[in-house]
């Protein structure tokens, strides 16, 4: 009988336990489902409760760079909804999503294509000849691995490189970031709009001048930024016919000019530089890689939209983003070298060649070639206006990117672009005015405005080595050391060049004891930010105490 009386004792104690888990399980969805309701009173109409949750989602969506009705649907809900979250399943390649995905590879290819690389390429083709080009096409290999990381940041964390270094920064040391940026974009921006204002100039046979340019060109931009309102892609559209234009007009200068094949291709093939064409060298160097362009692109591959919780989405967007830049790059590679191959056909060893840039190049080309059914002084105007136009549009996004992501400006879109574009056009219009005086004075502010980019070059690839090595910042899709290994030598190669640029620059212009000091003063406080950024990355005693046992770009994880 004791033996049945514990047995039954069992069986009740057994049943009152699975009482108490129903009751903890139905505590718990209750719980859950109350965590969901807001909190309202009694009277709260569901209407009303519809209104603040639409507000929220408003409130959430102004610290995202595009909307989430904004952004290219890719994923469709069959396919994401049988993906797990952390799954690492990454479909077969798809030359539909491969479509989709092309877009921000071509906005930001055309930095490498702005009036400013125009006139880099003219020099180093007139100067210099076809010895260069081989340095042109391993520096654009250099900007595509940058580029690739760039994208890999903002596909991984959601964010773009300037909201991450806001947080990843003190207070001064951002400031400071925020600052260097701005003062590089209007840089860029001045050589853009004023590139745009020179092939105006031409197409209309001298009737605008250089002025009236620059306000026309500030107008437009907004226009075409207009053309967002209908859909990204639908910018995307122009871009690509912009981008179209420059390679149809480049390429029929090319053709009609007959370039020497033999040594086009020795060229590209066999490095040469000498003591003659080695500021032509830098300077091709400094054109390709633009410190904006790497706080634009991490904000334009954000235009799809990818669950940055589901990892095989994550690294099927790396993948394509990453084939699109490529292919993007190797066009602007194409056209840069079109350029440099026409003026060192015509002009390399010519009395001309040391006074060419954009204002007279059309015209020396003119004088050469003649007339025609299509002159080929518009031809030059036309592909001159395609890249000056596109490249103002990014340098307006970037502007956008770099002043809402640092200052965290939870503002309209309209407005932010006037603000942008309001910080770039008025010192624009100040130099078109002064320095519109003669050609000497536009290419000696040209020089200037290549300074203030060269300045600020390392700090926009110093964060961005930094963020893209760290795995709290990058999870999974942190870098391997293989690939941060080289990252970083391509970064200190491209820091050298550019010091190697201002130091001959200032060697140059120097003059009196003052100006001298100012300048030493100024070196002095560049070189101790970088040692501080450096230091920060910990990009030091991460490269030599991490295994080299890393899978590349299309890694999942990098450790």
């Amino acid at each position: 009988m004791s033996t049945q009386s514990q047995q039954h004792n069992k069986r009740e104690f057994k049943g009152e336990e699975e009482e108490e888990e129903e009751e903890e399980e139905e505590n718990h969805l209750l719980h859950s489902e109350c965590e969901t309701i807001p909190f309202s009173s009694p009277n709260t109409s569901p209407s009303e409760w519809e209104h603040g949750n639409k507000e929220e989602e408003e409130e959430e969506e102004k610290d995202t760079v595009y909307a989430a009705k904004d952004k290219v649907q890719i994923f469709d809900l069959e396919s994401a909804g049988g993906v797990r979250e952390g799954s690492t399943a990454v479909p077969p390649f798809s030359w539909r999503k491969l479509w989709l995905f092309t877009g921000p590879g071509l906005l930001m290819s055309v930095a490498f294509l702005d009036p400013g690389n125009l006139e880099g390429d003219l020099q180093a083709g007139a100067i210099a000849g076809y010895t260069l080009l081989w340095l042109l096409m391993w520096s654009t290999i250099m900007g595509l691995v940058i580029q690739l990381l760039s994208a890999r940041l903002g596909v991984a964390t959601g964010r773009h490189l300037a909201e991450l270094c806001r947080e990843e920064y003190s207070n001064w040391a951002r400031l400071v970031l925020w600052i260097l940026a701005e003062l590089a974009l209007i840089a860029a921006d001045i050589q853009e709009v004023i590139g745009s204002a020179i092939a105006l100039k031409i197409l209309s046979h001298g009737l605008l001048p250089i002025w009236a340019g620059v306000i026309i060109t500030a107008m437009d931009c907004f226009f075409f930024l207009f053309l967002e309102n209908y859909g990204v892609r639908k910018l995307e559209g122009v871009f690509a016919v912009f981008i179209g234009t420059m390679g149809f007009s480049f390429a029929w200068m090319f053709f009609n000019t007959n370039p020497s094949e033999e040594e086009l291709l020795m060229g590209l093939l066999i490095p040469r530089v000498n003591s003659k064409t080695l500021r032509q060298a830098v300077e091709i160097v400094g054109c390709v890689i633009t410190p904006h362009n790497v706080f634009l692109h991490s904000a334009l591959v954000q235009s799809r939209d990818i669950d940055i919780r589901n990892k095989g989405q994550v690294q099927e967007a790396i993948n394509y983003y990453s084939i699109e830049s490529s292919v993007a790059l190797l066009v602007t590679l194409v056209i840069n070298l079109f350029v440099i191959t026409v003026f060192a056909r015509v002009f390399y060893g010519t009395e001309q060649a040391k006074g060419i840039g954009l204002v007279n190049a059309g015209q020396y080309l003119q004088e050469r070639y003649g007339g025609g059914l299509f002159p080929i002084l518009y031809i030059w105007g036309i592909g001159l206006l395609a890249a000056g136009q596109s490249s103002t549009i990014t340098g307006t996004y970037a502007g956008q990117f770099i002043t809402e992501g640092f200052l965290k400006l939870n503002i309209k879109k309209w407005l932010r672009a006037l603000i942008t574009r309001s910080c770039a056009i008025v010192p624009t219009m100040i130099c078109a005015i002064v320095f519109n005086t003669s050609e000497g004075s536009l290419d000696t502010l040209n020089e200037w405005l290549n300074v203030v980019q060269a300045i600020q070059i390392p700090f926009a690839l110093i964060p961005l080595l930094t963020l893209v090595s760290k795995e709290e910042v990058m999870g999974t899709f942190r870098i391997g050391p293989i690939v941060e290994r080289v990252a970083w030598s391509v970064a200190v190669l491209v820091i050298l060049v550019y010091g190697y640029m201002l130091l001959d620059f200032f060697l140059d212009e120097v003059d009196g004891l003052l100006f001298g000091f100012l300048v030493f003063l100024s070196a002095a406080a560049w070189i101790s930010f970088i040692i501080y950024l450096v230091q920060h990355s910990g990009a030091i005693s991460s490269i030599l105490v991490r295994s080299p046992n890393s899978k590349g770009f299309f890694s999942l994880a990098g450790n």
